[in-house]
């Protein structure tokens, strides 16, 4: 996009030196792209920050890509230092290598944007004339570009001095230091500016956040105000922080970072290992205590489905069995009837626990559970609940997790996820078989269920039995 008007300038042009190169098309659209994300919509666009060294051009730019990272969409920051330290490292501050810093950093940033991801850039870029050829690069391959101006004045700049940059210059151990003896030419017709003095990093951030939703590259949020708290504290800020954090009312609090969702049935030590890899993977991304929701049906069910209080006795006797840790479960019940609707109810049940505070969710094959009308298997294949959920609206908070199967492997004497390569070793222990097992008395394989977790199901299953032969 061209943005606000602006003044039509001869721009040079980067002679091309290679000989003999063809463009080669994609055959991917950038629409397949979106979608292979997680979007419903092309988000693939670039935010240029401009302004002087200190200005808060990285610091902005670094939590808006906290921010949307958070809302599941894929952002990525570029910081001036950051390039210098490699694509860029054999450049320097001359006003040539100043102008192939920015060619070069416009040409990754187009290249991260086609492939749909929103691309922040953090640098000084004092020359008009270089920003407006990181526009163009963008806006000939029909790429939104938005330059973003932080308006902070020189002096305030100088105070904050984060990096020693300002001392330096004015000692003569910096030359060509852009705002000290260099000049800033000040953008004529920014998408944006932001003047930071008096404004927290998350106000200025609500600024740019704001204009993204207004161009459609992001969703709108009309509480995202209250959401967007960078937590990392600055340098510069440090101190006073930590004065100011011990002046603060105390209350101990946990540690809690997600949650996440298993959603009905009796639990076997299958589920519980899915879920257990789950929480496992997301400790090893960085988070330090995910929660499970275990939040079972407590509406209508099938009068052939184990009943809600059967399924709570049972769900106890796995936590107290510690198959799950009680310490990092929730147990709820979801009042909503199940309607066996295949896909449509994946959605139902994600955004109400989406809702709930769900910010990873397991989708198994229910959908697939659904028997076809002419008796061939069944209605829905096994990965169309994942595959909805990644198309459906208003879920961009909720990061779909793909179940895995598994079966019983009878070369451990445990459930493990299921290999292909020596499937002879596994046995696939259908609900039907299970029901049987727990009608007739006798006990599944050791490993298969957690053994007062199985006795609650015996039990239950066994008094239909009872009843049945008294009547």
């Amino acid at each position: 996009m061209d943005g606000p008007s602006r003044p039509k300038k001869k721009l040079k042009i980067c002679a091309q030196v290679a000989t003999n190169v063809v463009e080669q098309k994609h055959q991917v659209s950038r629409a397949k792209r979106s979608r292979a994300l997680g979007s419903r919509a092309f988000r693939g666009s670039t935010v240029w920050f401009t302004g002087l060294s200190g200005a808060g051009k990285t610091s902005i730019a670094f939590a808006l890509e906290a921010y949307l990272v958070s809302k599941g969409i894929p952002a990525y920051g570029l910081d001036g230092d950051n390039i210098r330290t490699g694509l860029n490292k054999n450049l320097g501050f001359s006003k040539e290598d100043r102008e192939e810093n920015i060619r070069r950093v416009a040409e990754v940033a187009k290249l991260f944007a086609d492939s749909g991801v929103v691309c922040l850039c953090s640098f000084v870029s004092p020359f008009a004339e270089d920003r407006e050829v990181a526009r163009r690069t963008h806006t000939d391959c029909d790429l939104p570009f938005f330059e973003v101006f932080i308006d902070t004045p020189l002096e305030v700049c100088e105070q904050r001095d984060t990096k020693g940059l300002y001392k330096k210059a004015r000692d003569g151990q910096i030359k060509g230091f852009t705002g000290i003896t260099q000049d800033y030419e000040r953008p004529e017709a920014p998408e944006l500016v932001i003047q930071t003095v008096g404004r927290s990093i998350e106000e200025s951030t609500m600024e740019v956040i704001r204009l993204l939703e207004s161009q459609g590259i992001i969703p709108r949020l009309e509480n995202a105000v209250s959401e967007v708290e960078e937590l990392f504290i600055y340098g510069n800020r440090l101190s006073s922080a930590i004065e100011e954090a011990s002046r603060l009312p105390q209350v101990e609090i946990t540690s809690l970072d997600l949650q996440w969702v298993q959603l009905r049935n009796p639990i076997h030590n299958g589920h519980a290992l899915l879920m257990q890899d789950t929480q496992r993977q997301l400790i090893e991304r960085g988070y330090q205590n995910p929660v499970l929701l275990l939040h079972p049906l407590g509406g209508w069910t099938k009068d052939d489905d184990v009943p809600l209080e059967t399924r709570i006795n049972q769900h106890k006797a796995v936590l107290n069995e510690g198959v799950l840790d009680p310490n990092s479960t929730v147990l709820a019940i979801f009042p909503s009837p199940m309607m066996y609707a295949g896909p449509t109810e994946v959605q139902w049940h994600a955004k109400c626990r989406m809702n709930a505070g769900a910010n990873h969710y397991i989708v198994g094959r229910d959908p697939a559970g659904l028997p076809h009308p002419n008796g061939s298997g069944d209605l829905y294949d096994p990965r169309h609940g994942a595959m909805v959920l990644k198309m459906a609206p208003g879920l961009n908070d909720l990061e779909i997790i793909p179940f895995r199967v598994a079966a019983y492997d009878c070369s451990v004497g445990k459930m493990a996820f299921f290999d292909p390569t020596r499937k002879e070793d596994f046995d696939f222990i259908s609900g039907t078989r299970m029901r049987g097992l727990a009608k007739s008395g006798k006990e599944p394989p050791k490993g298969f269920m957690a053994p007062s977790a199985w006795k609650v199901l015996s039990e239950y299953y066994q008094s239909l039995k009872s009843k049945m032969d008294t009547n």
